[in-house]
């Protein structure tokens, strides 16, 4: 692509009026810059953003929907980048769509996590003989969004410089598309360093842009000043577009001075337009000096117009044509100066004392407002944007944390309710009132542990547990080997090559990586704790759970008889000690309920976060959160404190009235060791139906655990192949480099020393006079752009919490980030899974039942028992 383009029309000029310089050519000085387009590289948008669709949502026709968008934008992009674009508003109507899809999609996935690196060549850069051209690959989508905005602003450019300036629409054409042009430059200036977070390309810089934007301003102001001409509009009105015209262009040059990495035409062009539309200006003005009778002033006018057209042709004669403008300059001096020296004799000031001429914009950069194309439809449109996503994560954890409070507190209270009664020895105690039989809740337990598989089960389940830990063990540990093997290799490369290995070292890229892997490990030496605290647990209570696995002769002869209490039958105490025990089981019936009430209410977020994202712009989660709870389980918290009083007060009563029955029984030591065994039984079936539920818990979690681990295992090797083709490429780059230095050592070595010869001279400023002259400063010159690229800063995360424990000791396997709350072990039940963040860098603590209490203060507990498990 050259960067001018480079249309000349010459049509004959046209006479009107009474004076032959006003007429003006129309398209004399039609030379337009315009832009080349950025190259990018081949990039594949299914694989990273099908890998993120499938993680985040369940199979179904949501999931369909959005792979099929994925593939629909990956044709996007090839449409957009992967060929050459006709100069046809067509192809521009195709950039703009991948620029609203780029701003529509940013929000919604989380594109630093996906290692999905946009590579672009300079535009500017023609490469060298060693060296090649200069490129840039960054995993920024806004680096994506950038180029393509400076492609849009150069398309626009090459559209508007190939415009037809004899017909009408082609000037309203070529206007419309050069401020397009300066919008998309100028939206760049604005935004790309915010947009790369380290410095960009020369062509992308803010000064380089800066200038395009200028450029492409002035280029539109002169088509209207051509527009003017052709509609004959007064000769004031052509004066002060002319003047504005050349205003810009000036403001132009002095930007484009310093600019060593736009091409050599461009320099010239601009100084040879500023000082053709400030001759325009002055010849437009002097026909006005004429009508006003101001002869004087229209010679000096004139006079002046004829220097800058000399100094047009001069010096940039091979950039610009001036000859029908200045051929109409001279005609018109010669016959006012004719007139002046025959007829008016009036005096001809001073250029510097001539009055300014007015200046009149009819231009604007267009601002850049998404989305740019009428056409566009967002191929993600149901997707929710990643602010959203989160919000309704965290709001989904508050959820679980409400719901798990208040299901662990009821269940807390079971077990303590539970524990007391087994301490007291009920309702066994009534139902034993022979002394001699098994009493009926014996039979029970012993039954629900034979049907739940009885001691084997349990054993099958704690001897697979060493497997899983291991199987998970060698996933990380092969995680990190990859890891540890691409930094060795980068950092022996990085020592080789010096300052030619410019890309950021893998132990920094690596740290989000670590951490969330050394989060894993420590995740897994917490579940080896709670391994061992479910064998203890096991091994103190198989015996007696093996008793409950007999047959109910060999239990009833295991447990010593008792001399018969049948005065107890039939008295007031026992009679309301069994009223109150139905209570109490009509209080746990309660909370049954208040339970299945508790995990069926529908709590969703989504709307009002889109709601609040829309009219704010940000989305204040917890209060929006706090107050939706409060509306949805506000009741419920009520109900369940009611019942847990409720039991508190019959509790007590009941260890008030075991009190009387124990005094009525006759103590001797059969009747004590029949209660020990009996209390032992009941404690090895509340045992046993808890090690069960762990051992099944620890069996999930390993599983779910592998699950998660062979995610983390992809996205290591994804970003360690990453670098690996990174590598190579930075590789071959270097090794090229090197070689070329050594030939040109070699060379230099066998050549006589030469004088280095001067580069070309620049062409001097255009001459700009006050009335023209613009006020802006010379650009500085720019800084180079770094080598390095910034590393991914892992968002600030505290570590992994241990969830609190079901049942009193044991700390149970620990929670952690990116796990559904059916991973968690914890979670009362199946409900409420909420959306994480895909690939997160830190981990944390997944909602879990409530921390281990103090058993509440009933009146005359024995101290030496302990809470135990309901009965089933």
């Amino acid at each position: 692509e050259e960067f001018t383009n480079t249309v000349l029309h010459n049509p004959p000029a046209r006479e009107h009026g009474n004076k032959t310089h006003n007429c003006f050519p129309r398209a004399q000085m039609a030379t337009f810059i315009s832009v080349p387009l950025k190259k990018s590289s081949e990039v594949d948008l299914v694989k990273p953003l099908s890998k993120f669709v499938t993680a985040t949502y369940p199979p179904g026709e949501e999931q369909t929907e959005y792979l099929r968008a994925v593939e629909e934008l990956n044709k996007l992009r090839k449409s957009a980048l992967g060929r050459p674009l006709d100069k046809h508003e067509s192809s521009l109507e195709i950039l703009l769509r991948y620029y609203d899809q780029l701003c529509a999609i940013e929000p919604k996935f989380p594109f630093p996590e996906l290692c999905l690196t946009f590579t672009w060549k300079d535009a500017f850069d023609k490469g060298s003989l060693f060296g090649g051209s200069v490129k840039l690959a960054l995993a920024s989508v806004g680096y994506e969004k950038t180029c393509v905005l400076f492609n849009v602003g150069a398309l626009a450019s090459q559209i508007a410089s190939e415009q037809n300036l004899d017909n009408d629409e082609g000037l309203k054409t070529a206007a419309k598309f050069y401020q397009l042009a300066s919008g998309a430059f100028a939206h760049i200036k604005d935004t790309v360093l915010s947009a790369l977070n380290r410095e960009p390309t020369m062509d992308i810089s803010p000064e380089t842009v800066g200038t395009l934007s200028q450029i492409m301003l002035s280029q539109a102001q002169e088509v209207f000043v051509l527009k003017a001409t052709a509609d004959k509009m007064k000769d004031a009105i052509v004066a002060k577009l002319a003047n504005q015209a050349a205003d810009y262009y000036g403001d132009a040059f002095k930007q484009c001075q310093y600019k060593e990495n736009l091409p050599k035409e461009v320099l010239p062009v601009l100084a040879a337009k500023h000082c053709m539309m400030q001759a325009t200006a002055e010849l437009r003005q002097s026909a006005l000096a004429n009508q006003k009778k101001k002869f004087g002033e229209e010679i000096a006018r004139l006079q002046h117009a004829t220097e800058l057209v000399k100094t047009a042709a001069s010096r940039y004669d091979e950039y610009v044509n001036v000859k029908d403008l200045s051929d109409k300059i001279n005609r018109a001096l010669t016959a006012a100066k004719k007139d002046n020296d025959f007829i008016y004799h009036d005096r001809v000031p001073e250029v510097k004392d001539l009055e300014p001429i007015g200046k009149a914009s009819l231009v604007k950069a267009t601002a850049v407002q998404t989305p740019l194309s009428q056409k566009f439809s967002d191929l993600f449109e149901k997707m929710v944007p990643m602010a959203v996503q989160q919000s309704v994560s965290a709001a989904n954890s508050r959820k679980a944390d409400t719901v798990n409070r208040l299901i662990g507190s009821m269940r807390e209270a079971t077990n303590l309710c539970n524990g007391v009664l087994a301490s007291l020895n009920l309702p066994a105690a009534l139902e034993d009132l022979s002394g001699e039989a098994v009493p009926q809740s014996i039979l029970e337990k012993s039954r629900a542990v034979v049907q739940q598989g009885g001691l084997q089960s349990i054993e099958q389940l704690i001897k697979d547990l060493p497997e899983l830990l291991q199987r998970n063990r060698e996933i990380l540990d092969e995680s990190f080997k990859m890891l540890d093997d691409e930094e060795a290799t980068d950092n022996e490369l990085r020592a080789k090559f010096n300052q030619r290995w410019n890309r950021t070292p893998s132990g920094d890229l690596y740290k989000p990586l670590r951490a969330e892997g050394n989060n894993f490990r420590n995740v897994l030496d917490k579940a080896v704790q709670a391994d061992q605290v479910v064998k203890e647990r096991y091994t103190a209570h198989c015996e007696m759970i093996a008793l409950l696995c007999k047959p109910e002769n060999e239990l009833s002869a295991a447990i010593p008889s008792a001399n018969p209490a049948k005065t107890l039958q039939g008295s007031e105490v026992v009679n309301v000690l069994r009223a109150q025990l139905a209570q109490l089981d009509e209080v746990k019936r309660e909370r049954e309920v208040l339970e299945g009430e508790v995990k069926s209410v529908t709590f969703d977020m989504t709307t009002k976060f889109l709601t609040a994202l829309a009219q704010d712009g940000a989305i204040n989660e917890e209060a929006l959160t706090a107050s939706e709870l409060e509306t949805r389980y506000g009741s419920h918290t009520q109900r369940v404190q009611q019942n847990l009083r409720r039991q508190e007060e019959l509790l007590s009563q009941i260890q008030v009235s075991h009190q009387e029955f124990s005094a009525l029984k006759q103590s001797n030591s059969e009747a004590n060791n029949r209660e020990e065994v009996l209390k032992k039984l009941a404690s090895a079936h509340d045992s046993y139906i808890e090690i069960s539920s762990n051992t099944k818990e620890g069996t999930k979690f390993y599983n779910d655990l592998t699950e998660i681990l062979l995610k983390f295992q992809n996205k290591c090797s994804d970003i360690v192949f990453a670098r690996k083709t990174e590598r190579d490429e930075l590789l071959k780059y270097s090794l090229t480099v090197g070689n070329s230095l050594i030939f040109l050592f070699l060379f230099q070595t066998q050549q006589q020393p030469q004088a280095k010869p001067q580069p070309p001279a620049r062409p001097p400023p255009p001459n700009i006079t006050p009335q023209a002259a613009s006020t802006s400063a010379p650009v500085s010159t720019p800084v180079p752009p770094g080598s390095t690229n910034p590393p991914p800063v892992a968002p600030p995360t505290g570590p992994s919490q241990a969830q609190g424990p079901p049942y009193p000791t044991y700390q149970g396997y620990p929670g952690y980030y990116q796990m559904p709350v059916t991973y968690n072990p914890y979670a009362y039940g199946q409900f409420n899974m909420p959306y994480m963040p895909y690939q997160a860098q830190g981990q944390a603590g997944y909602p879990g039942g409530p921390p281990a209490q103090q058993p509440y203060p009933y009146p005359q507990q024995p101290p030496q028992q302990q809470p135990y498990y309901p009965q089933q």
